[in-house]
């Protein structure tokens, strides 16, 4: 069993990959927290609080984009709906932290302050439950993993792929946005779920409690990636690629597309949905914004910078997009599309494989370049 194990892990990655990954998963989980709790206020080494739930979103839109990858990168499924488990996993959570704010509201009710303001006289039955962490824990990945399975197992076994599919993604991500915007439906409408408070019992203002979102939403890329870089490097990855590559063959050989298309789809979904869950108690609200079209095409740009099929690409991408998203939208906001709609042409026409395989196809090549010349050096001087 043991040497099963270790032969598992060596197909995942080589040792020097794995000291990497400890490396920077060691900096992003233990580094940031001591720099932002040890040092004192005044010192150049502190991380401001602020910044920490700033670096927690980036993760948790991290975990998103390895979602996508997952399936796109190594499945040939482009799906411009992600955005719908994403919100769903937020909704979940978000339901959680309003029925915890109890009679803490702005009208003392045991209800939330928005079905107060529209006169709702008694909770409706999907917020039932809500009040315990562990059912919209669950339901934040259940919900997005129970819609992905339904309708996956409709579109894939009527055979939609490639532009069809995405097409039919982005339009259930639009109709479940018209669905959220209604007052009637019981989710906050236009304005969505806000003004949080505390998550199990403690305060979302506290500077430790944002750093334990940060450090899990760490450990849930970590988690994420280990998962995804298991499945790829199995026998089912490798299926999964034959399907992206060639899936009229695939079933020519006797597999069955639509087994492995939806169990990799419905995995997607789940962190998707995980993601979603981290990510509002740290950045404090979710509404049907986060259900825009665009959004799901944004996602798709952040795999494409990065690299599709990498699952690390996908990661590194979703960091630079969204790091240069929070510093231009707040220097320079009127330029953040031109900007975005330039990287993406730029990385598609220069670097089709995306910034990270391009970067390690330039230092192998350096690498290689340096070799040959210490060896042309030392034959000289023989």
């Amino acid at each position: 069993m043991v040497a099963a194990w270790r032969e598992r892990l060596a197909n995942m990655h080589s040792r020097l990959e794995w000291s990497l990954i400890l490396v920077i998963a060691g900096a992003v989980l233990v580094l940031v927290p001591i720099l932002n709790l040890g040092p004192p206020p005044q010192s150049p080494l502190r991380i401001s609080d602020h910044l920490v739930p700033l670096f927690g979103k980036f993760l948790c839109l991290a975990l998103l984009a390895l979602a996508l990858d997952l399936i796109w990168g190594y499945a040939g499924i482009l799906s411009l709906g992600h955005t719908v488990f994403f919100a769903l996993g937020g909704y979940a959570l978000g339901m959680y932290l309003m029925r915890s704010i109890g009679d803490a509201g702005v009208y003392r009710s045991a209800l939330p302050d928005f079905m107060v303001f529209l006169d709702w006289k008694e909770l409706p039955w999907t917020w039932r439950g809500f009040d315990r962490f562990w059912f919209a824990a669950l339901m934040a990945l259940v919900v997005p993993g129970a819609l992905a399975l339904a309708f996956g197992f409709f579109a894939f076994r009527s055979r939609s792929r490639g532009v069809y599919f995405s097409i039919i993604t982005q339009a259930l991500t639009y109709a479940l946005m018209l669905l959220m915007f209604r007052n009637d439906t019981g989710f906050g409408g236009n304005n969505g779920l806000t003004d949080f408070k505390r998550i199990l019992g403690f305060s979302l203002h506290e500077e430790t409690t944002k750093v334990a979102l940060y450090v899990a939403s760490g450990l849930a890329l970590l988690l994420g990636y280990l998962v995804c870089r298991f499945v790829v490097t199995s026998r089912l990855g490798r299926v999964l690629v034959a399907i992206r590559d060639r899936e009229e063959r695939v079933r020519f050989l006797g597999y069955s597309p639509l087994r492995f298309k939806l169990f990799v789809w419905t995995l997607s979904a789940v962190l998707a949905g995980l993601a979603g869950a981290l990510y509002v108690p740290q950045v404090g609200i979710i509404n049907p914004s986060e259900l825009h079209p665009s959004a799901g095409i944004e996602i798709a740009i952040w795999v494409a910078v990065g690299g599709r099929g990498t699952l690390i690409g996908a990661i590194v991408g979703a960091l630079i997009v969204n790091g240069a998203k929070s510093v231009l939208t707040a220097a320079y906001p009127e330029y953040w599309l031109y900007f975005l709609g330039a990287l993406f042409v730029i990385v598609t026409r220069y670097f089709p494989r995306g910034l990270l395989v391009s970067a390690v196809g330039w230092l192998t090549a350096g690498f290689s370049s340096g070799k040959r010349w210490l060896a042309l050096r030392r034959g000289m001087a023989r």
